[in-house]
């Protein structure tokens, strides 16, 4: 089974920059579309952003402009960089499949945003 470490969330003021990295314990992001997802509480998970295996890439028009996501197949890893931060992108952030069945998830990584 697949398992997932998501890092790289923290608390960070309105405008600002994180890097969010998940790290697959299997060689998987060539051989899946893969995406990230935040949850807030009290609400469902929602998708941000996918990448398939061969690199197309789509956004959440709420993450369009202001997020990338990329992966690097040699580590394993797949990444989530995130500019001009706001408010309401406090949530956890979590990297799965972007299609069913899914993996196992992992324990996310909070990102604060916050004044």
């Amino acid at each position: 089974q697949v398992q997932f470490v998501e890092s790289g969330g923290g608390l960070v003021q309105p405008g600002g920059s994180l890097r969010l990295s998940c790290a697959a314990s299997g060689r998987i992001f060539s051989i899946h579309n893969m995406a990230w997802y935040r949850q807030t509480p009290g609400k469902q998970r929602e998708l941000v952003a996918s990448i398939t295996k061969g690199g197309s890439i789509n956004y959440a028009d709420s993450a369009k402009g202001r997020f990338t996501i990329s992966r690097d197949n040699a580590k394993n890893t797949m990444y989530l960089q995130m500019n001009s931060l706001k408010p309401e992108d406090t949530a956890v952030y979590y990297c799965n499949k972007d299609t069913f069945p899914r993996f196992s998830w992992g324990q996310g990584t909070q990102v604060t945003v916050s004044s």
